[in-house]
């Protein structure tokens, strides 16, 4: 009785939504998503900041998007479709009951490893309200959060703007369109482990030798406010105006210290309103985890080797090996082929 409750549901929602398209859903599409996991490809860019340590055979690649909802499947039943087909078809099923709350069937984060060889931009993101009136509704701001994955000895970045300068000074240094804004930046020194989390509004740059995951909300909006001396292009703009009108003179971050972690255990190293970063350590333990049909689960290995279980598949990860559990899955676990570290994104 439950399942026939809950197709009638699907049904009306289809009819009231879109009734045209009822006949091609049904008859393209499995009614209820398969629960198991799935592989997911990245996708890379080739930024001029960008190093040799995600793709040595194509120099510079800046970053790896290997949670987002332009990846494609590589796995399972619905290899070869895009993320964001899946969340549009299947919904709740796929995102988890928080994920639809928040952002409805639109895949809600973006994850990406960034190989930083250079300085990145001295940039700003706006938050949601901010997005929507100074790029139109739809738009959505930009909260991230990032954790060191490597860094060189005295790896610095930019988290901020330092205290006690005033938004007018800001503004009149951002308009500048000079390193006279590098006075008013709060450098930070980060080393592998360390976990940072940028609020909207917060001015900031990577700087070189790191390589960061990072999350953040399904958005890229980025304002430029400085770029290190390099040329102006028609892909690489400043955006003064917008830079100014959500740049934070207040706003700034520190690093977290990693925890001290057992074999076995799950910590999280961060989370807001829009998502949650947890890592997993194993080394001789099998560590037993639960969507609770509250969030999908992407996870991706960062160190050593893992295999994850669920639905009675196995699934062999490898270091930057992204798999991602359907908040259906319910109940899966994950068992050390090597003594290894995950990253498990989710809302």
């Amino acid at each position: 009785m439950e399942k026939l409750v809950n197709i009638l549901l699907k049904v009306t929602m289809l009819r009231n939504d879109a009734p045209c398209r009822i006949p091609s859903i049904v008859f393209s599409y499995n009614w209820f998503m398969n629960k198991s996991p799935f592989f997911l490809a990245p996708e890379y860019r080739d930024y001029v900041w960008g190093g040799a340590r995600l793709r040595p055979e194509i120099v510079p690649t800046a970053e790896a998007w290997v949670i987002f909802a332009g990846n494609r499947i590589t796995s399972g039943p619905y290899a070869g479709r895009s993320l964001s087909d899946l969340s549009l078809t299947f919904g709740v099923d796929l995102l988890g009951t928080r994920a639809v709350a928040l952002a409805g069937s639109r895949f809600p984060v973006l994850v990406k490893i960034l190989d930083c060889a250079q300085w990145l931009s001295l940039q700003v993101h706006p938050n949601d309200e901010q997005a929507q009136r100074l790029e139109g509704e739809g738009f959505f701001g930009k909260t991230e959060a990032w954790h060191v994955l490597e860094a060189e000895p005295n790896a610095k970045l930019v988290a901020g703007i330092k205290p006690n300068i005033s938004a007018e000074a800001l503004t009149s240094a951002i308009r500048s369109k000079s390193e006279a804004i590098l006075d008013f930046v709060e450098m930070v020194g980060v080393e592998a482990g360390d976990t940072l989390f940028m609020h909207p509004g917060t001015v900031h740059a990577l700087g070189p030798g790191m390589l960061i995951y990072e999350i953040q909300q399904t958005s890229d909006i980025t304002y430029r406010v400085y770029d290190w001396g390099r040329a102006e292009t028609e892909t690489r703009k400043l955006h003064i105006d917008k830079a100014i009108a959500v740049s934070n003179p207040n706003a700034a971050s520190l690093p977290v210290k990693p925890p001290q972690m057992e074999d076995g255990e799950v910590t999280t190293l961060t989370q807001c309103q829009y998502f949650q970063l947890d890592e997993i350590r194993v080394g001789k333990k099998t560590v037993r985890l639960e969507t609770g049909g509250e969030s999908f689960h992407g996870l991706t290995v960062i160190e050593g080797q893992v295999r994850v279980e669920a639905e009675g598949e196995a699934f062999v990860l490898n270091k930057f090996d992204t798999l991602l559990i359907p908040a259906c899955c319910g109940a899966y676990q994950i068992q050390p082929l090597q003594k290894g570290r995950v990253l498990k994104a989710s809302v």
